[in-house]
């Protein structure tokens, strides 16, 4: 059986990449779009002008029952394909595929003793900042490695977070707790122009690196959950109901 060349034609990526770039989609999106656009090609052993509505259930099924994605993951493949072939080649079967219902699942959350637990396990400043105001603050991993020493206001208590998810700015508190470990982080390193610096001095802390600190202190602190870097957050939003704190302003 002769093997079809499996690529997207000529300029099509430059397509795909200047659009999502005029749609303000965020580097990763755009990634994640190129990937699966080429992985449906891969699979399928067609070109583009060849795939079908079958051809996409196909590769829909494969992903859910051999890959075990999740329902937002095939939703990602879905926005994926649909932009490819519908805004760039102007075709519409992708918009007959049914939308997979998203998992209705509760995050696991942190007692207020275990994240005790976990920052204590902390011996590094810098680390144990980074972890602090994950959960003192409610922030993302990609918020946190991103923040520069301006976005600290210390005066009103606050932290600027800039171009956060869908790229909306906002304020979140900054505890006197995180304040007092922020100056001793100040006294033993001096700020540029991240405050998290990565291995290269012109970089911020790479997103994989925090996720190591927490499994590193979450191990060490002996907490059994299955819990990620992400679960800090959602630990803060959980602790913040339970004081009493409005709905709404969580």
């Amino acid at each position: 059986m002769k093997r079809i060349l499996v690529s997207i034609p000529d300029g099509a990526w430059e397509i795909i990449e200047k659009e999502h770039v005029v749609r303000k989609y965020s580097r990763r999106t755009i990634k994640l779009y190129l990937h699966y656009n080429e992985e449906l090609l891969k699979f399928s052993n067609k070109t583009s002008y060849q795939i079908s509505n079958d051809d996409v259930r196909d590769y829909l099924y494969y992903l859910s029952e051999k890959k075990n994605a999740s329902a937002s993951t095939l939703n990602i493949v879905i926005n994926a394909l649909k932009f490819y072939y519908g805004e760039v080649l102007k075709r519409e079967f992708v918009y007959e595929i049914t939308r997979p219902k998203k998992d209705k699942k509760l995050p696991v959350v942190l007692s207020p003793e275990e994240v005790s637990g976990i920052l204590s396990s902390v011996n590094n400043i810098k680390h144990k900042l980074i972890l602090m105001l994950i959960y003192s603050a409610g922030l993302r991993v990609s918020e946190v490695v991103k923040l520069k020493p301006e976005d600290i206001d210390a005066e009103r208590k606050l932290i600027h977070i800039k171009g956060a998810k869908g790229r909306k700015d906002r304020y979140t508190m900054f505890s006197d707790v995180a304040m007092k470990t922020l100056r001793e982080y100040q006294r033993k390193y001096k700020l540029q122009t991240w405050l998290f610096l990565g291995q290269r001095k012109d970089k911020h802390i790479s997103i994989r690196t925090v996720q190591a600190i927490f499994e590193q202190a979450r191990d060490k602190a002996g907490i059994g959950k299955d819990v990620t870097v992400h679960s800090l957050r959602h630990s803060f939003a959980t602790h913040l109901l339970e004081n009493g704190v409005d709905l709404r302003y969580i």
